[in-house]
């Protein structure tokens, strides 16, 4: 069956309003201009998923469909599938579903053919905040210290306007990496990001500024009738000024003004509720420093099902799955 183009492609999901961010074409472009490659394939015009797959030396890859597939018949999709993967010489498919815990049914379980993976590529458990109802219910629907930290930041000055600064946004992305020690992307990455969902209406660029000087930036998505917060930075200046509980509420108003219904916050530790709760104000480790600002917000802890691996060689997958519980030691 031949692959769709990316038009072909998003025409296909105007019949999946709820599908994922990540199976949209755009971000499949964008991943193929930073060391992906992308297949996009439909079968029987009711189930396809957008598969990319990340190069390795001698001809291998791995296949990844990221909140996918779209549509409910899967077993119909995977001959088409692994005929994609043989060709791109793919040691495994990793499965990421787009699908919460606990579900109905088997859809908790891993397919046939699946396998649960020991690594995962995007954050199994985050927050999800409800952008029902007017700005004060949301608002009310938090806690009180993080409504407070909002209010304050307008007190103290701080304006949060929509922006195309890329080059500050980046630099502040700098800072908390130096700061918190986590990796960040290019600044051509969130340039290239920006240039293929904004004008979509589906990506909104925010500074928060304060006397003249950049305190904090957010990067948030939209799909349908949910929003994504992915990409957030703050500087050392001024922190007292709260700017990063501005910008994250006025991407929740933004989110909601087009429609959205939801606002992923994108990125807890993968563990239950209290032990998160238990534990979020002795430790920084991980996404633990990040939970500490998020919790705050008033979202519902949700846990992703999965992953889950196809495996196609068998040899080169035991290689991997070494590799990567060495890694999480």
């Amino acid at each position: 069956m031949p692959q769709l183009t990316a038009i072909e492609w998003d025409q296909f999901l105007a019949g999946y309003p709820k599908a994922h961010l990540l199976q949209t074409a755009a971000w499949g472009e964008l991943k193929a201009e930073f060391g992906w490659r992308v297949a996009r394939v439909v079968v029987k015009s009711q189930v396809g998923a957008q598969v990319l797959f990340r190069p390795m030396p001698m001809g291998r890859s791995i296949a990844y469909i990221p909140r996918g597939p779209v549509g409910e018949d899967w077993q119909a999709l995977w001959p088409e599938v692994d005929a994609l993967c043989k060709e791109n010489g793919a040691v495994l498919l990793k499965l990421e579903p787009d699908i919460w815990e606990p579900t109905q049914g088997d859809q908790g379980a891993p397919p046939p053919g699946f396998r649960t993976s020991v690594h995962a590529i995007q954050p199994a458990r985050t927050l999800v905040v409800d952008l029902r109802g007017d700005e004060t219910e949301i608002l009310e629907r938090m806690k009180q210290k993080t409504r407070y930290n909002v209010r304050l930041a307008l007190k103290r000055g701080v304006v949060v306007a929509s922006s195309a600064d890329l080059e500050t946004f980046h630099r502040l992305m700098q800072t908390t990496s130096d700061r918190d020690r986590f990796g960040v992307h290019s600044l051509e990455y969130y340039q290239r990001a920006y240039e293929l969902f904004y004008p979509l209406d589906m990506c909104e660029l925010f500074l928060a500024e304060a006397q003249g000087q950049p305190l904090a930036g957010l990067m948030v998505f939209a799909h349908g009738r949910r929003a994504w917060y992915f990409y957030g930075a703050s500087s050392d200046r001024f922190r007292e000024f709260m700017p990063t509980y501005a910008v994250q509420w006025q991407a929740m108003r933004w989110a909601r003004q087009r429609g959205c219904l939801e606002y992923d916050l994108w990125g807890v530790p993968d563990t239950d509720e209290q032990q998160l709760e238990t534990e979020f104000n002795r430790r920084s480790d991980g996404l633990w420093g990040v939970y500490r600002f998020k919790r705050g917000f008033g979202g519902v802890l949700r846990r992703s099902v999965g992953p889950w691996d196809r495996v196609y060689n068998r040899p080169l997958y035991a290689l991997y799955t070494w590799r990567m519980r060495g890694r999480e030691g």
